[in-house]
């Protein structure tokens, strides 16, 4: 998790809040499109939890969110110990170490932006990255930590 603020920023200097429109597209969409509106509902539970309220016209502040689902590779080295040697012909054998892909799965970033409305201006950034979890209940828990803690580190 990191979070970078303006020199300045505090939370508590504004009262409203709101959301720039969002685009989504590929895959992801298909697949974690519901989970959008969940993070949009977990980030005005905390931020009016932190006194700020949700306002259509004119918001203090305004939020943008990224998500990034990328599949990754979980792999492995091999081992003399444990890995057979490589049959190459004529009775002669050999081993070499290599990477041996072991498994697939899903690593999300969420990406935080607080924008200045009126002066059109980057305030505070948080990135958020966790490995999602293929059970959706799993899933919307892990949602509920990771905009909590994100939150939290707004100064």
């Amino acid at each position: 998790m990191k979070a970078d603020a303006a020199g300045n920023f505090r939370l508590s200097d504004y009262q409203t809040f709101n959301f720039y429109e969002m685009e989504a597209s590929g895959n992801a969409l298909r697949a974690y499109g519901q989970q959008m509106d969940f993070i949009r509902t977990e980030m005005i539970r905390e931020l009016e939890r932190r006194g700020l309220r949700q306002a259509d016209e004119n918001p203090d502040l305004r939020i943008n969110l990224g998500v990034v689902i990328e599949e990754e590779v979980q792999t492995r080295e091999t081992n003399i110990l444990t890995d057979p040697p490589t049959y190459i012909g004529q009775r002669r054998y050999s081993w070499k170490s290599q990477e041996v892909e072991v498994g697939r799965y899903n690593e999300g970033t969420l990406s935080v932006d607080l924008v200045h409305n009126r002066r059109n201006e980057l305030v505070w950034q948080g990135v958020a990255e966790a490995v999602v979890p293929k059970d959706p209940s799993k899933l919307r828990e892990r949602i509920t930590a990771g905009v909590e803690k994100l939150v939290k580190r707004i100064p």
